[in-house]
Order: structure tokens, then C-alpha cells, then sequence
């Protein structure tokens, strides 16, 4: 596949049989400032996540951006205004059958159409990028936090790791099987998913999302996590150094009906 490296291939080609590592589509609607967003919303609550749900993509994530209390982190993303979707497949065959299955879906066609048959004029979005991830096989499903399933408040951080060779990617992706993503749930972070880009753009990195009660909250567990023997071992070892080139934080709040 366009974007996968051969050394990553066999391998992950290797472990999607049995669905063992889920694959997940991440999708951001880029909106217009100006423009009502509400066709957007209706859309993908009462249309696109039933119908994923029906194929089995569950559960999906929707989140916008949260306004910061703070000033912006230094590699926090600055962008225009946007939606993301977070979409889980059991393989990339199901991920490649599901256009066909969304239009074949005579329910979805019905709740979705004010969306799918928006006059030029009047669109529900500028224009929407996508990008293709596997699961890491330290955690190879999503995992929802107690907040998310007892639908208590929450905020998210979407952080991207950016490297400058598919090799050095792939030692990142290493990194976190290796003990960095335990420390993180030790801590209290709640990640979420855990993704190896595989199709999108400025490849290659990896992108993860972590679940907190509040800001603070989230700041405190970042210092409790930046303080652990695991990962002080882990970023001092020589074979993980200088996997990550460009880091992009991203802080999201769930929508209302988002299922995450």
C-alpha cells in the first residue's frame, strides 16, 4: 500500500487475519467559518454512525476543538476550524468494503440525505482529509476510558508523531509496545487507540488520543507520566533516539452523541 513501508508490510499484513489489530480511519471535516454546522452534526449522528455501527464499526469517535484556558503549547496545531471522526474497522478489507455497503444501506441513504444531496451552494463542509492507521499490537482495540462509559465530562488530547524515516517511525511505534503505553495508563492518561499511519498525509507518523477528566487533570498526569522510571529508561535508550522529528497536539472535546 501507498504509504507502508515493505519492512512494515509483511508484518503488518501478517496480524490483520483473525482481526487481531483493528484499523482505524481518521477523518477531518475542514468547515467554513460562516457556514451553519448543523447539516454536518445531523449527519453523523443520526445517519453515518448508525450505519457504521450496522457494519460493525463501533465505537465511533467525533470531537471538535476545545477552546485552551491556557496559552498554545508550542507544537499545538493551529488550524481552521474542524470536525474529526474516528473510525474502527476489524480489517482493512472491511475498511475497503464499506463505501459500497454505506451506499447499498437504503437507511442510511434515507437519514442521510439532506447531507449526501446538499445543494453546491450550501455544502456541510469545505472538504474532508483522511488518513489510514493499524493498531498497535499493544493495543490493538480501542479502549474506553470510565468517562467516555459513564458519559461523564471529559476532554481528549490527539497527539501525532512525526518522523523523519519509516525505520525510525517504526522504533517509535516500538517504543510505546515496549512500555510506554502502560506507563501512560499507570499514570491515568486513558489512551484511547494507538495508530501506525499507513495512507495520508506528511507520512510517516504515528497518532495516539488520551482521555482526561479536565485540563488540569490531564496536565498532572503528564507530569506523573514524565516522571516514571519506565519512560525515563525508555527515551534514554540509544535505540529509540531521534525517532520523533515534529510532535502536533491537537485538544478535542466530545460531541454530544460522539460514542467515545
Amino acid at each position: 500500500m501507498a504509504g507502508l513501508s515493505e519492512s512494515a508490510l509483511p508484518a503488518a499484513a501478517a496480524e490483520m487475519p483473525g482481526g487481531n489489530r483493528e484499523v482505524y480511519e481518521l477523518r477531518k471535516y475542514r468547515l467554513k467559518d460562516a457556514a451553519s454546522h448543523d447539516l454536518l452534526d445531523a449527519y453523523l449522528e443520526k445517519a453515518a454512525i448508525p450505519a457504521w455501527n450496522r457494519l460493525g464499526c463501533k465505537p465511533i469517535g467525533v470531537f471538535g476543538q476545545m477552546e485552551r484556558k491556557g496559552k498554545l503549547a508550542a507544537t499545538e496545531a493551529v488550524e481552521p476550524l474542524s470536525v474529526f471522526v474516528l473510525i474502527p474497522y476489524s480489517s482493512l478489507e472491511a475498511f475497503g468494503g464499506a463505501a459500497a455497503r454505506l451506499e447499498a444501506d437504503a437507511e442510511y441513504r434515507a437519514a442521510g440525505a439532506p447531507y449526501l444531496q446538499a445543494a453546491k451552494e450550501m455544502p456541510a463542509y469545505d472538504r474532508f482529509d483522511s488518513w489510514l492507521m493499524l493498531a498497535f499490537s499493544g493495543m490493538p482495540k480501542i479502549e474506553l476510558s470510565a468517562l467516555s462509559k459513564e458519559g461523564k465530562a471529559r476532554i481528549f488530547e490527539m497527539r501525532t508523531y512525526e518522523s523523519h524515516s519509516e525505520s525510525k517511525a517504526l522504533k517509535k511505534v516500538e517504543m510505546f509496545n515496549s512500555g510506554e503505553i502502560q506507563t501512560m495508563r499507570e499514570v491515568g492518561l486513558a489512551p484511547v487507540f494507538y495508530g501506525q499511519g499507513l495512507v495520508g498525509g506528511n507520512l510517516p507518523h504515528l497518532t495516539y488520543l488520551l482521555c482526561s477528566e479536565s485540563e488540569e487533570a490531564h496536565t498532572k498526569q503528564f507530569g506523573d507520566f514524565g516522571k516514571h522510571p519506565v519512560w525515563n529508561k525508555l527515551k534514554n535508550d540509544p535505540q529509540y533516539a531521534d525517532t520523533v522529528s515534529k510532535i502536533i497536539n491537537r485538544y478535542l472535546e466530545p460531541k454530544a452523541y460522539s460514542q467515545i
